[in-house]
């Protein structure tokens, strides 16, 4: 977009997708015409045309991701117009095509944005390929965001920005079940050394060196990335109309068996943890992998969680349906709604805010959560319908942060309220002891409820096996 004339300027110009050659004469023109230049990356063929050795390159160093990138970059350009009056910023390719600095710049207005076109590796990459990307129905897709860019699509596809290894085995990992055609890699489109040649699937990621003017051209897709979420859907419509249980359910009819499938996946995830710490431990896990072995044991728990949480996730779907024929939202709002939540409350992921440390970030999550839900106090939104030990760990966690210390001073020490139960055993007593032992166990990092949980199944099995010694149950 434009801003109100007057506003200091940033010229953006392409530089084509190769050489010299590709750059065209209106950027050629706008590059001799502003005296301030900015390339965004000096690793690009056409480099030397901006004649300049102002670059962004140092900023992928300095920044986690590449959305905090762009962000410094439109920050440092912004600055620059305003002392010189108007600066210019060349891109690779096109400035119009899959370059999210440009997007970035083109939103802030504090600045008056004019964009040169330039040439995209497109034009050769069709050429090359002998596709018409219009007949063939092509999309192209970000190697970054390729798991949610190419989610329910079945090609063909042009990925762009396939520059790294990791960028690759990305890719490779989204997709379940590979295509069988295999994928053709375009490399230095344009340049003396260009490549194009073919790789399986499977080989994607070790058989050959990625470089930062790497793209992909995937055929087909056997399984799109995100296609089975999409399936179980469709499932879901049909479930609907067609089935006479389904179709009658609500979400009032429903309200049990998603307590009833979040308790198992509970149970599931319990034998998940037991079974991890009876495993064996690998010495040279790589960072990024499991340290346990997968044992049978571990292997079989994981897939009862797997099992379990299927059953959960199809509690959501099921009421997201419902709630989608009401013309209230569907699962595409929900998951774009826990998206953009999740965004909006780890601004030190997203947003160049420095470190943080994991302390403060519990904090700074609650007041990003209050002030998003107009709440009065962090306690607002704690169900009351939670277990009474879940609840009281909650409200005690809340209180620390908002660091509540003349409120937390009440709550009195294991060894006082255990001898104040044993003078007067009342409600009022046991509740206090009850209260401090789940502030003890906070203070731990133990989940009360789950300690409690696993210390009755431990006297259960010892009830069971005393039965059993016994000679049964005895008289019914």
């Amino acid at each position: 977009m434009a801003a109100a004339p007057g506003l200091p300027r940033v010229v953006v110009v392409g530089l084509g997708p190769a050489g010299p050659d590709s750059v065209t004469a209106a950027a050629r023109a706008a590059i001799d015409r502003v005296d301030v230049r900015f390339l965004r990356t000096a690793r690009h063929p056409a480099a030397s045309v901006a004649r300049t050795e102002r670059t962004f390159d140092g900023r992928y160093n300095d920044a986690d991701t590449f959305d905090e990138v762009y962000r410094q970059i439109v920050e440092d350009l912004v600055a620059a117009a305003v002392e010189h009056g108007e600066v210019l910023y060349a891109v690779p390719g096109s400035p119009f095509v899959l370059e999210r600095s440009v997007t970035t710049l083109l939103a802030d207005e504090r600045v008056e944005v004019e964009v040169v076109p330039g040439m995209s590796f497109l034009d050769v990459a069709w050429a090359r390929l002998g596709v018409d990307p219009v007949e063939s129905g092509a999309r192209l897709v970000d190697g970054h965001l390729f798991a949610e860019a190419a989610a329910g699509e079945r090609g063909p596809l042009l990925v762009a920005h396939a520059h790294a290894r990791w960028v690759l085995s990305d890719i490779k990992l989204s997709v379940d079940d590979p295509p069988v055609e295999p994928v053709t890699v375009l490399q230095r489109l344009g340049l003396p050394d260009e490549a194009v040649f073919t790789v399986d699937w499977s080989d994607l990621d070790r058989s050959f060196e990625p470089d930062h003017l790497t793209a992909l051209w995937v055929p087909a897709l056997t399984a799109p990335p995100g296609a089975d979420v999409v399936r179980l859907e469709a499932l879901m419509a049909t479930l609907r109309e067609r089935c006479p249980w389904d179709r009658e359910q609500t979400h009032a009819s429903l309200r049990r068996h998603l307590q009833e499938e979040s308790h198992e996946v509970l149970e599931a995830l319990d034998a998940v943890v037991d079974a991890r710490e009876a495993a064996p431990v690998e010495p040279d896990d790589e960072p990024g992998t499991t340290p346990f072995a997968l044992d049978e044991r571990l292997v079989t728990a994981y897939e009862h969680l797997e099992e379990e949480l299927g059953d959960l996730l199809f509690q959501i779907v099921f009421h997201a349906r419902i709630a989608s024929e009401a013309g209230a939202f569907t699962l595409a709002d929900v998951a774009r709604g826990i998206h953009d939540k999740l965004v909006a409350r780890h601004p030190h992921v997203f947003e160049a805010t420095g470190e943080v440390d994991p302390a403060t970030l519990v904090g700074q999550w609650e007041r990003l959560k209050q002030a998003e839900k107009g709440r009065e106090s962090v306690l607002d939104g704690i169900p009351a319908t939670l277990p009474a030990l879940a609840r009281a760990a909650k409200v005690l966690g809340k209180a620390r942060t908002v660091a509540a210390g003349s409120a937390l001073e009440g709550v009195a020490d294991v060894a006082a309220s255990g001898r104040a139960v044993e003078v007067e055993p009342d409600e009022g007593s046991v509740g206090e002891a009850l209260l401090a032992v789940v502030a003890v166990a906070r203070a731990a990092g133990i989940d009360p409820e789950g300690a409690l949980r696993r210390r009755t199944d431990a006297l259960a099995a010892a009830v069971r096996a005393t039965e059993v010694g016994n000679g049964g149950a005895g008289p019914h």
